[in-house]
């Protein structure tokens, strides 16, 4: 019998394949490893193949539709409720062959190259400032030890780097000072790594017509212009600017039952990074706001709600306002002052 759905079960060096005929009947169970993977689905005539969106799932959905097939990727928590009792690579394997086949079930298109490669100088700037937070901790608590504090801030990082350097100055004991030198060499490349990627991710957003229209969006700059870009290729796959959103959690839960609406605080689901760098955007446009005189929406909205409330509203705004543009090809138009 011919296989015509195949839901393919990734893992690091072990992968679990589940083969279903044109009537659904199960036809092929098989655990292959890395290196016998691609040469069976040389010989496979070409099928549909279901596979969860996690670590390289791009990278073999790509490959595998280089060979003629038909690959679909799918949220891990869309499968899961096709799971049969024991979780094992054999019931996962069947589940996202289930899953696959469903007619109601939302994709995750595959991502090029290029697009994974823009998404990972955000992932390694994440990492970046994560380690700057922790060489600056690690800094300040042992020199705290010795009686050396100095102020938040960058300034008061840039004083105690002072201290370790200065061999002459008397709070620092020689092996400290020798522990505390690493720390601050630690330190200063983190920093210029920094820096590096944060040029790159400039140049990335410029480079594109796209990236240059969303960054005169206020709230969006080269960050979130870049992600943007990189996370969503196809912003067709979304039918209106609320569901981006949505799909970057910042919509109202629902608990709605019996015909009552009951809307609590945001999902916070899908994108973390998005999310986070829409509302940090937001965030700097409601400070100028707070300053401004300016009469518009958001000084209105800022009147009878709190500034992180305001700001998740216009990041809901900005991620509505940034699928229009993506759409359209338009460009973005400052609103009019409200006068009333």
């Amino acid at each position: 019998m011919e296989v015509q759905v195949i839901g393919l079960d990734i893992a690091k060096s072990v992968f679990q394949l589940h083969g279903l005929d044109v009537d659904g009947e199960t036809v092929l169970q098989k655990r292959l490893t890395r290196a016998r993977l691609l040469p069976f689905f040389e010989k496979l005539p070409p099928c549909l193949i279901g596979i969860e969106a996690c670590g390289s799932a791009h990278f073999w959905a790509r490959e595998l539709t280089k060979l003629g097939h038909d690959v679909k990727l799918m949220p891990a928590q869309y499968v899961k409720p096709y799971v049969k009792r024991q979780k094992n690579d054999m019931a996962d394997a069947e589940a996202i062959a289930e899953a696959v086949t469903r007619p109601n079930m939302r994709f995750v298109p595959a991502k090029a190259p290029d697009e994974q490669s823009a998404m990972m100088l955000h992932k390694v700037r994440m990492m970046l400032n994560r380690q700057l937070v922790m060489l600056t901790n690690a800094i300040r608590a042992h020199m705290a030890e010795f009686g050396v504090v100095a102020p938040v801030g960058r300034g008061g990082v840039d004083r105690l780097l002072a201290i370790i350097e200065d061999d002459d100055d008397y709070h620092l004991p020689a092996e400290a000072r020798l522990c505390l030198g690493m720390l601050a060499n630690q330190l200063r490349l983190v920093k210029a790594q920094i820096l590096e990627n944060d040029r790159r991710v400039l140049a990335s957003a410029r480079s594109t017509e796209l990236g240059r229209r969303l960054m005169e969006v206020p709230g969006i700059g080269p960050l979130v212009a870049s992600a943007l870009v990189a996370c969503v290729p196809d912003p067709s796959i979304f039918r209106c600017g609320r569901n981006m959103a949505a799909w970057l959690g910042l919509v109202p839960r629902q608990y709605s039952s019996g015909g009552k609406a009951r809307m609590g605080s945001v999902t916070k689901a899908g994108n973390r990074y998005l999310r986070q760098m829409l509302f940090a955007g937001a965030m700097a446009v409601i400070r100028r706001a707070m300053q401004g005189t300016r009469r518009t929406w958001l000084t209105r909205l800022l009147e009878r709600r709190k500034p992180k409330v305001a700001a998740m509203a216009l990041a809901n705004k900005n991620a509505r306002i940034a699928w229009a543009l993506m759409t359209s090809g338009a460009r973005y138009r400052e609103p009019l002052d409200i006068t009333a």
